[in-house]
Order: structure tokens, then C-alpha cells, then sequence
């Protein structure tokens, strides 16, 4: 019988202390260690570095404006103070303790927005995350929808529009190199360097889909191009692998089955319905029956993915001659950001970042101007041949100008000879002669003749 007492009073002794135990840890609570904004163009990311996750609840107050984050048996290990909230809608950041456990956050707003949250995993860069989107739904600070770019020449032909989109962005580190290069610095820089590239190619109009660090949802960066009447839309990415030794660069199109499913996805969802395939000037889908509209749209994918496998022939070829390549052809995947139906999009890889030596390269901006240079050679090497209706490209194709003719570059601060030399698959010894130069000096506002090959 003492024994049995025993028994009892050691297992009421363990739950109690169990409970305890659990109080203990219910009153020391998660703790919020850190926080991070990403101010975009069309929205702007704030993010909790917490302990764990996180249980929150948020709601908008208007007049004056605010978000309101209450946040369950969590304390505040971090000062909000010290965060820079230049370019975001946040005025400012309050907090203060609520109910003794709790902890309350209010954003003042400069006007009402649309909050979203969630939380994220840890990664390879972070822990515990409780990621707030405020979403501009008025675009007032988004770049409204522009006409396409008319060339200064007295043909009064449209330019051909590029699409570079630098992946990932803002929270989304992308892949990370053995010495902590991140691939989303990277291809930024990379898509800086093409749109300068192709904008001093006759002809041609570069866009980007993000100009700092922040980042862009998949189906909006494909919606932006949209936006832009983009003729071909580019993706920039920097590959990892789980082992170092794999390298080289890729450039990828849209496999069939990708297709298959992004047109069932375009049926069924009706505000894509009423979106016009091949932008303006297309052919709607509103108004259409299912099987129509099906035909209509398998036959615009299939135009893109073979265009798309075009131009991305023309650019492997191009980068094989300045870079290692991973593949020799224009792989497929489904890749989400490709799945426009009605424009070429390519994802180029322009490395392994998990690649000790390309991690290195990638790093330095002489090889990124290398790659740059590559990828729009075969642009424009593709697009000689097939020019978009419509375009100076096409004008000039048409009138027997597109080959041996002659272009003009008008010099800008900070060019050089070698540099517009370069930028034009050409040499300095040969714009000197074809320009009666007697040095390589050049001046701002100097015009120099170009000739085609």
C-alpha cells in the first residue's frame, strides 16, 4: 500500500512539474529578434525575424491610417527605431505590451493599404519569419502602363521590346555561394548591365521587372511584361547544385507539358479570358467557347515555346563562346515564370553560384558584361531574322537595310570608344577607321557611325 501511495504521489509530482514546466515556457513566450522592409514599386514587404512561430492577428484602421499586428505570447527583443522607412507607406512603427503576455504592433500609414500576411520557414539565410505585405492597390506608385517605344527614326517604326527579370529579390535570397554570394545580387546586376546593352541597340527598348531589392511575384513578373508589350521576356537566374562541382551556363523555354497545363489554367480563370493574346491588336478569348478559345490559345503557346526555343538557340550559341556551358541545347521545364501564352520567354542560367571558380566570376563585373554581351548578340542575331511585325526591325528587313547598314550611337558621360566598340560586337580599330578617328578619345554628344555586320 506505500508503495502504491508512493507511486501516486511520484506521478502527481511529475505532472506538476510538467505543467510547470509548460507554463514556464508558455509565459517565456517567442520573442521578435529582428526586422526587415523591402520597399517595392507596388508593395512593400516588412518582415519579423521571431523565435518560432508566431501567433498574430492583424486588422486596418482608417483615419488616420494604420495596421494593427497583435501578436500572442510574444515579447519584442529588437528596436524599431533604427529601421530606415525611406520609400515605404510606413510613417512610423509603435509597439507596447498587451494583456501581459501579448505584444501589439501598430503601423502608421501615409494612406490605407492592403495588408497580407504569412509565415516562413528557416532557410538558408534566416530563421522563423512572420512576413506583412502592404499592397498598393491604387498603383499610385507603380509605373503605369507605357505605349510602345517609338524609335527617333524617320521610319516612325516601334522598337522591339525586352523583358529582363532578375530572379528572386528582396526576402528570397535565391541560391547562395560557398563564400556567401547571393544570387539575387547578382542577376540584379546582371539585368542592369542588359538593359543598358540593348538600349543602345538600335531598334530595341529594354524594361525591367525589378530595379532594387525587393521582391516580385512569379505570375506578376509575366503580367509586367504583359504590361510592357514585351515582343520577348527574359529571366535571369544563377543555378545551384547541392555539390560544388557541376557548372556551366543554360538557357531554358517552356516544356509542352508546362503548356498543357498553363492553358487549362488560362481557361478556367475568367479575368484571363478577357486578356488579349499577343497583347494589343490580338486575338481575345472573351466571348469565346471553351473550344475555341482552347485552339486559340494552344496555337498561341505553341508560337511562343517555338520562338522562345529560337531566340534561346541563338543566345547558347553566343554565350558558348564566352562561357562554359552546362548543356548543349535549350533545355524545357515548367517553370512558372515562362508560362506566358502569348510571349517568348527564356530563363537563362548564367551559372553554377554554387561553383566555386563561377561563384568567383559571376562576382566581378567583367564577366557578367561578358555574359551580357552574349545573350544579346543572340538576341539581336534572332530577331535580324524574324523581326516582330510592326518594328523598325521589320521596316528595315523589308527594305533591304537590315544587313550592311549603317547605325548611329550618340555618346553619352562616362562612354568609351571600346566601351560602344564592345556594345556593338565590334572594335575600336575598326570604329576609328570607319569614323576617320586619329585616337580613341571621344566627347558627350559625339555621333558615332556604326557599321552592321
Amino acid at each position: 500500500m506505500k508503495r502504491h501511495k508512493l507511486t501516486i504521489n511520484v506521478m502527481v509530482a511529475l505532472a506538476f512539474m510538467w505543467l510547470l514546466i509548460a507554463s514556464l515556457h508558455v509565459q517565456a513566450g517567442t520573442k521578435v529578434e529582428g526586422i526587415r522592409i523591402w520597399p517595392a514599386p507596388d508593395h512593400t514587404r516588412l518582415v519579423l525575424d521571431t523565435e518560432g512561430k508566431v501567433e498574430h492577428n492583424m486588422f486596418a484602421l482608417s483615419n488616420p491610417s494604420r495596421l494593427v499586428i497583435d501578436l500572442k505570447n510574444t515579447r519584442l527583443r529588437t528596436d524599431f527605431d533604427k529601421l530606415d522607412l525611406a520609400g515605404s507607406p510606413i510613417r512610423r512603427i509603435r509597439s507596447a505590451p498587451r494583456n501581459g503576455t501579448d505584444l501589439r504592433v501598430v503601423l502608421d500609414l501615409a494612406s490605407d493599404i492592403k495588408p497580407r500576411s504569412f509565415q516562413l520557414e528557416p532557410n538558408q539565410q534566416y530563421g522563423h519569419r512572420l512576413v506583412l505585405d502592404l499592397i498598393d492597390e491604387s498603383g499610385s506608385r507603380l509605373e503605369k502602363a507605357t505605349q510602345p517605344t517609338v524609335t527617333h527614326d524617320s521610319a516612325g517604326k516601334r522598337d522591339v521590346i525586352v523583358v529582363i527579370d532578375a530572379g528572386h529579390g528582396g526576402e528570397d535570397p535565391g541560391a547562395i555561394g560557398p563564400r556567401g554570394t547571393r544570387e539575387k545580387d547578382v542577376v540584379l546586376k546582371m539585368a542592369h548591365i542588359l538593359k543598358d546593352m540593348i538600349d543602345k541597340q538600335p531598334g530595341y527598348t529594354a524594361k525591367l521587372t525589378r530595379t532594387g531589392d525587393y521582391y516580385i511575384g512569379l505570375r506578376n513578373r509575366t503580367i509586367l511584361a504583359r504590361k510592357y508589350s514585351a515582343d520577348l521576356f527574359v529571366s535571369v537566374h544563377a543555378d545551384a547544385f547541392r555539390t560544388p562541382q557541376p557548372k556551366g551556363a543554360s538557357v531554358f523555354a517552356l516544356s509542352q507539358r508546362g503548356a498543357t497545363s498553363e492553358t487549362a489554367r488560362w481557361l478556367a480563370q475568367s479575368e484571363n479570358r478577357s486578356d488579349l493574346i499577343g497583347g494589343t491588336g490580338g486575338v481575345s478569348l472573351d466571348g469565346r467557347d471553351d473550344m475555341l478559345a482552347g485552339v486559340l490559345l494552344d496555337l498561341s503557346m505553341t508560337a511562343s515555346i517555338n520562338a522562345s526555343l529560337g531566340v534561346g538557340s541563338s543566345i547558347l550559341g553566343e554565350l558558348n563562346g564566352v562561357a562554359h556551358l552546362h548543356k548543349p541545347g535549350v533545355e524545357q521545364a515548367a517553370f512558372a515564370v515562362l508560362k506566358s501564352p502569348d510571349i517568348p520567354s527564356i530563363l537563362v542560367e548564367a551559372g553554377f553560384i554554387s561553383n566555386p571558380q563561377e561563384e568567383k566570376n559571376l562576382s566581378t563585373d567583367w564577366y557578367r558584361k561578358k555574359l551580357a554581351g552574349a545573350i544579346v548578340k543572340g538576341i539581336n542575331q534572332y530577331f535580324q531574322k524574324t523581326p516582330p511585325p510592326g518594328t523598325l526591325l521589320a521596316w528595315q528587313k523589308q527594305n533591304g537595310q537590315g544587313s550592311g547598314r549603317i547605325s548611329k550611337y550618340r555618346v553619352r558621360s562616362g562612354d568609351t570608344l571600346s566601351g560602344v566598340a564592345r556594345d556593338n560586337q565590334t572594335t575600336v580599330s575598326e570604329l576609328m577607321q570607319f569614323n576617320g578617328l586619329r585616337d580613341d578619345r571621344v566627347m558627350v554628344g559625339q555621333t558615332i557611325r556604326i557599321p552592321s555586320s
